[in-house]
Parts: C-alpha cells; sequence; structure tokens
C-alpha cells in the first residue's frame, strides 16, 4: 500500500489524500497534442488508489489501447490549504517536492474529450499515478527553475523546467484552493512538458530531479 516517504525511505506522517492534476500547463506540451490554451488551469483528479510507488515495476492495462507517459513535478500538502491569495501561504503549506508520472490511456482519453466526458476512465485507474519520495525546498532552491527529465530505454523522451510552466507551482496552489480545500497528504501535479509517447512492456526509465532524483524503474512485462 502506497505511502508519502523521504528521500531515506522514512515514512511522512501526513494520510495519503487525493491527487489534484494540472492539464495543459506546458505550452510545447499543449501544442504537441494541438489542444486549446486554457483560461484558467485545467483541473482533474486520481483517488489515493491510483497512487503507487514509482520505483516498483509499472502496471499499464492491458488491451485498452496506448498508455502514455507524462512526467510532472508532484507538491506534497502539508497544511490545510483554502482561498489562498499570497503564494508566500502556498509556500508554508508545503511538505516539498517529488517526481510523478501522469500515466494516461491516450486512446481511452481521445475517445471520452470527442463525447465531452470526464476523464477518469483515462487517468484515475489503480496504479495510475507512480510517485517518487518527498523532499523540503532548502533555502537555495528555486521551485520556480527546477529542471526534471524521463528517459526511456537510454533515450530522452521528456525534459523540462518549472520555469516553462504557463502558470506557476505556488500560483497554481493558490488557484486550486479557491474551487476546493487542499488538505495534508494531498499531492498536487503541476503539468507535464512535451515528449509524451506510449510506454511498452519491458521499457526501462530514468527520473530525474537535480539534487534530489535519479530515479531507475521499469513497466511490467
Amino acid at each position: 500500500m502506497y505511502q508519502h516517504t523521504t528521500l531515506t525511505g522514512e515514512r511522512i506522517d501526513l494520510p495519503v489524500g487525493k491527487v489534484v492534476c494540472v492539464g495543459r500547463n506546458y505550452l510545447d506540451h499543449i501544442q504537441e497534442l494541438n489542444n486549446e490554451i486554457p483560461a484558467e488551469p485545467l483541473l482533474f483528479m486520481k483517488p489515493a488508489t491510483a497512487l503507487c510507488e514509482i520505483s516498483k515495476p509499472l502496471v499499464i492495462p492491458a488491451d485498452l489501447g496506448e498508455c502514455h507517459n507524462e512526467l510532472e513535478v508532484a507538491l506534497l500538502i502539508a497544511q490545510p490549504l483554502r482561498d489562498c491569495s499570497s503564494e508566500q501561504t502556498a509556500a508554508d503549506a508545503l511538505y516539498g517536492v517529488g517526481l510523478a508520472l501522469d500515466l494516461t490511456l491516450r486512446d481511452v482519453q481521445q475517445k471520452l474529450k470527442d463525447k465531452g466526458q470526464p476523464w477518469e476512465r483515462a487517468k484515475a485507474f489503480d496504479g495510475a499515478c507512480p510517485v517518487s519520495s518527498f523532499t523540503p525546498l532548502d533555502a537555495s532552491a528555486d521551485l520556480g527553475n527546477l529542471d526534471f527529465s524521463l528517459t526511456i530505454n537510454g533515450e530522452v523522451r521528456q525534459q523540462g523546467n518549472t520555469k516553462m510552466m504557463m502558470r506557476g507551482a505556488l500560483a497554481l496552489l493558490c488557484a486550486i484552493s479557491e474551487v476546493f480545500t487542499l488538505q495534508p497528504g494531498d499531492i498536487v501535479l503541476t503539468g507535464t512538458p512535451k515528449g509524451v509517447g506510449a510506454l511498452h512492456p519491458g521499457d526501462s526509465l530514468q527520473l530525474k530531479m537535480a539534487p534530489w532524483f535519479d530515479i531507475h524503474t521499469q513497466v511490467g512485462e
């Protein structure tokens, strides 16, 4: 069963809550999928049952079309956040950052989009949110300038920096908190850069965000 952990593998004393995802927050990814630019943050959610440890083999559904990688910076909430208007208040509510994959059944999602239906069948299945451990940000770290990347089978597939976000991480937290309360133990996924693509059984993945994360995992056979 999934549990939030530190870089050293210790349990973080926070409950496991919902996952709030932000869609279309990197312009290059919007252009990649030929989507419209949203006027306000595009929000959807994954349940706690979607969470799993990213270091274990990823389980992707069979016979439902392509399952795509979407690498994202993840934020772990430590304090309740509601109707936040100050980015400093949002920063104070954070435990820290990690990396996650927003696994997406792309063919299923397209069919849902064509019918104007919600995306949960494509994004909220069990195991749809593999996530790393989390680390607090030290004084020298800039949440608005974090490099991260995903390499698959030795080839870089996604490479981004949080300064490329259309809406910064703390601004997103404030915007989300105006819609619904973020509770301790909730995770916010902040969007994905270009480079999404299909995953296949046996693929080897490396996820990096210096200086904290260099994670190796694979897609289960």
